[in-house]
């Protein structure tokens, strides 16, 4: 009897030890990040002897994962809510609006057309004209530069993203080696920390687990690609930029290092790395676009018009922007050879142009490509447009189906079949618009063109002011100073109801019929007129005898009526907001409400992202706690189980002292 309690107190005390040190490892490892608890357990007392106690940690799988989730989300909100709101601010101050530079331009425009002789009025435009850049370029400049900032982020993110995965596929392996053995019982810390890894990496991307063989556990990304997997073997994220070095997207290097671009959808990659993707695809990118259409649709406009009118000097208008011309970008896998592509604005579409980059690919069909919008993800929009390469000029004229979309594309070279090439003229334009000119004169305020109605005339007909819509179509000479090519107009009425004769230049009287109301006279009579350029109305009824007259508007600089259609162009919708769009959809926006309208995008967008970051939170934080009430350890919990365990292995070493003091009576007594 005597061995036998022997026995089952050494085993009690055994036990009762093996509880102790399980229970203090838990006490010591409260503060260790990634711990999980551990709590041993002893199968039923057989042959007076305690089985063998097995350590287990005690973790929930489902309350794991379900953490992991909820992390990535809550990181990717985090850190899209971070840059968007530094975005959102710099954005709503004052100082970068570029609504007070476009309002302070056209009411400078207001005043010199109330002194359309002033130098002073006309070199104030020019001021804010100059000012108007310097803000776009101070707002293209911010986003280069957070743009800047999500790379060198990516590259950093996607390194602690490779050394976890590499620190996760090395404790696979070290758990393999030991599981089934007797030593898996010690390998807990292994478990610990590569589960910890596993954690960082979903605050990085989200990411599903499945158990695989020997204890192993197989990492895929929540878009489903394997960046874990069995016998040690993993992926590994790289930061490359194709065609636009400086845009980079996320790869995943398998087959030995080949890389392979991964279909990212922000919906579904998480964590900080998506994030950042989807900051820059849904806010920098558009600010960027948007930035660029807006300073190149003001650019063309203001240009066009300019053109229209004459200057301080006596000749006709200029630019007073430079707009720029940007290179495109050539994919690496092109094989043809076109050394050199070039896209700018054509002259007078800059209200065609959208928020887009574009695609430009090298059909199937000689000298042929196709011209794709593409959003802010790289996904196409809308049906491409296909245009002739042959003369080395892609515009509106170069277009044989769909739109040009304002570009003007200069390509050097032939491309073969497939070559790609990226156009991305709204961002690279945004600040690199410059003033064509410095002087006040340039402004053109004046029409080129005059009209009068003859002092004795009695019947009741005037002749309109006059409009001119081009000074390149053959109505106005390029001498200096300029002049109708045609020479002066005069219309005199004849007898007939609708009977006119008309003469120019030639001295010529033609009979012409001129029908009420007498709109746009030159375009109605056809050739050679409606080729002129300019055109006027006879409103009214003239009394046979009366005349009229048109002649180039020389010496009259204080005429301000280009200068009225140069301060309208504030109130035009100049600015395209769709791609696709219906034949009754206002598809165009003034310049103040297409600004208002991006930095109200912001803010909606960064305002949807805080509430769901809020919701995510919550969400995180009650996962937490799930985890932590099953796997954290608990010091009241501990601290209970260490004077229960105390006083079981004091009870058993008291057994064992009363069999130790029977089995030395025994002895005694034998002796």
């Amino acid at each position: 009897m005597s061995y036998d309690l022997l026995s089952i107190a050494s085993s009690g005390v055994r036990a009762s030890s093996e509880l102790l040190q399980t229970t203090s490892k838990n006490i010591a490892n409260v503060n260790t990040e990634g711990y999980v608890r551990e709590r041993t357990e002893f199968t039923t007392m057989v042959d007076n002897q305690v089985g063998r106690g097995e350590t287990y940690r005690l973790l929930n799988q489902f309350a794991q994962e379900q953490l992991n989730r909820d992390t990535s989300n809550k990181s990717f909100f985090d850190q899209f809510v971070t840059e968007a709101n530094r975005v959102d601010t710099l954005f709503s101050e004052e100082a970068n609006s570029l609504s007070t530079g476009i309002n302070s331009l056209f009411n400078n425009v207001q005043e010199a057309l109330n002194q359309p002789s002033s130098t002073v009025a006309r070199s104030l435009v020019i001021t804010d004209a100059q000012s108007l850049i310097d803000q776009m370029d101070r707002l293209s400049g911010i986003v280069f530069d957070q743009q800047s900032i999500v790379n060198e982020q990516l590259e950093i993110f996607s390194e602690e993203a490779n050394t976890l995965i590499q620190s996760i596929s090395a404790l696979n392996k070290d758990i393999a080696a030991v599981n089934g053995t007797n030593n898996a019982a010690d390998a807990s810390s292994t478990f610990n920390e590569r589960d910890k890894a596993i954690r960082d990496l979903s605050e990085l991307i989200d990411i599903e687990t499945l158990d695989g063989p020997n204890g192993e556990k197989l990492v895929f990304m929540g878009t489903g690609e394997a960046v874990v997997m069995q016998n040690g073997s993993f992926n590994l994220f790289s930061m490359r930029g194709d065609p636009d070095p400086s845009f980079k997207e996320l790869t995943l290097d398998v087959n030995g290092g080949k890389a392979v671009p991964l279909e990212i959808d922000t919906s579904k990659l998480k964590g900080k790395i998506g994030g950042l993707l989807a900051f820059r695809d849904d806010i920098l990118v558009p600010a960027q676009n948007q930035i660029g259409q807006m300073g190149l649709a003001i650019a063309d406009a203001f240009n066009e018009q300019n053109k229209l009118g004459m200057n301080a000097n006596g000749e006709l208008g200029g630019d007073i922007f430079t707009i720029p011309t940007e290179n495109a970008f050539a994919y690496q896998d092109n094989t043809g050879g076109v050394t050199n592509m070039t896209a700018t604005v054509e002259p007078g579409k800059g209200s065609e142009l959208p928020a887009s980059n574009f695609i430009i690919t090298y059909t199937a069909n000689p000298n042929e490509v196709s011209i794709q919008a593409i959003d802010n993800k790289g996904e196409p929009i809308g049906n491409p447009s296909l245009a002739d390469t042959t003369s080395g000029v892609i515009d509106s004229s170069s277009i044989t189906s769909g739109e040009s979309f304002g570009l003007q594309i200069t390509v050097a070279g032939t491309g073969a079949t497939g070559d790609q090439f990226q156009v991305k003229l709204n961002s690279q334009a945004a600040s690199s618009i410059s003033l064509a000119t410095g002087r006040g004169d340039d402004l053109a305020l004046a029409s080129p063109i005059r009209t009068a109605n003859d002092i004795n005339n009695i019947g009741t007909g005037t002749i309109s002011a006059g409009t001119v819509s081009s000074v390149t179509s053959g109505g106005f000479t390029s001498t200096t100073p300029p002049a109708l090519a045609n020479g002066d107009i005069t219309i005199v009425k004849a007898a007939g109801a609708n009977d006119y004769l008309i003469s120019d230049g030639n001295g010529a009287n033609v009979a012409v019929t001129i029908a009420p109301p007498g709109e746009n006279v030159l375009a109605g009579l056809g050739a050679p007129y409606d080729s002129y350029g300019f055109d006027f109305d006879i409103e009214g009824t003239p009394a046979t005898g009366d005349t009229f007259t048109l002649e180039f508007n020389e010496g009259g600089f204080d005429d301000n009526r280009n200068g009225l259609k140069l301060a309208d162009l504030q109130n035009g919708e100049l600015v395209r907001q769709n791609v696709v769009t219906t034949t009754t959809a206002d598809n165009h926006k003034t310049f103040n409400q297409a600004y208002a309208g991006m930095v109200s995008d912001i803010g909606v967008v960064t305002g949807q992202a805080i509430t769901s970051g809020a919701a995510f939170d919550a969400l995180a934080q009650q996962s937490e706690a799930w985890y932590e009430s099953l796997s954290g350890v608990n010091l009241d919990e501990e601290a209970a189980n260490l004077l229960r365990f105390q006083q079981s292995y004091a009870a058993s070493a008291q057994v064992l002292a009363a069999a130790r003091s029977i089995f030395d009576t025994l002895l005694s007594a034998a002796r």
